[in-house]
């Protein structure tokens, strides 16, 4: 009984959004992820600060999206001479991150896949809902792989929607590109669960929406002029 009302609780705490959208999740909050992203959000916090808190929750991010990638069984033998049965991790995996703000997160994504090959997209806007892409450099082998794709806030949707049919041009299936970023907007979640509803997006937080001028609000900023200490 204890489980049962522990799942209703955690069904009824979720954002509304992911009642809608099976294929969105939301990294559990704590107090720790709610601090570093009132650290973040801070229009007055220091570049080196910046950088630093949002590379921990960009890791809390990796690594709860790394958890949706399927596993086998595998067999190992202790230290002791016992056998412990455990998984083994996907094999055929790489990364790709949306240039520029998308590769403030490879070095997450290395430190928890070692050796792991990343690929490259960047996508020109052109205006407010156009967009163009006019660079890509992606593994040769990609469409055997499940794929990471980088970038760390969700605001239209237009951008990760040029990326994503890009993958599917490539052979890429659907269901094998998990889409990892820091915050996401209702609008965006919109545009791109719509179109693709077997991809999956994994964020630590949705923010209220976008302004007139396509800002995410409350949101945080031109976030790689801040990473990269541009702005």
């Amino acid at each position: 009984i204890d489980l049962i009302v522990q799942h209703i609780r955690t069904k009824l705490g979720q954002h509304d959004l992911c009642k809608i959208y099976p294929n969105i999740h939301v990294v559990h909050t704590t107090f720790q992820i709610r601090g570093m992203h009132t650290l973040i959000r801070d229009r007055d916090i220091t570049t080196p600060d910046f950088v630093f808190y949002s590379d921990r929750l960009i890791r809390l991010v990796v690594e709860h999206g790394l958890g949706h990638l399927p596993f086998t069984e595998k067999q190992v033998v202790t230290p002791t001479g016992s056998t412990y049965t455990g998984v083994d991790f996907c094999k055929k995996l790489c990364g790709v991150s949306i240039v520029r703000s998308g590769e403030s997160m490879e070095n997450a994504l290395r430190a928890c896949c070692k050796g792991i090959k990343i690929g490259k997209i960047l996508i020109h806007r052109v205006g407010d809902d156009g967009q163009q892409i006019i660079y890509h450099k992606l593994p040769m082998d990609i469409a055997e792989r499940h794929v990471l794709l980088l970038d760390p806030v969700l605001g239209t949707g237009n951008s990760a929607n040029q990326a994503i049919e890009l993958l599917i041009r490539k052979g890429v299936p659907e269901d094998r590109i998990i889409f990892l970023n820091l915050i996401s907007t209702p609008e965006g979640v919109h545009c791109v669960c719509k179109r693709f509803p077997r991809l999956k997006i994994i964020t630590s937080e949705i923010d209220v929406g976008l302004n007139e001028e396509y800002r995410v609000i409350p949101g945080l900023g031109e976030y790689g002029d801040r990473y990269f200490g541009t702005d």
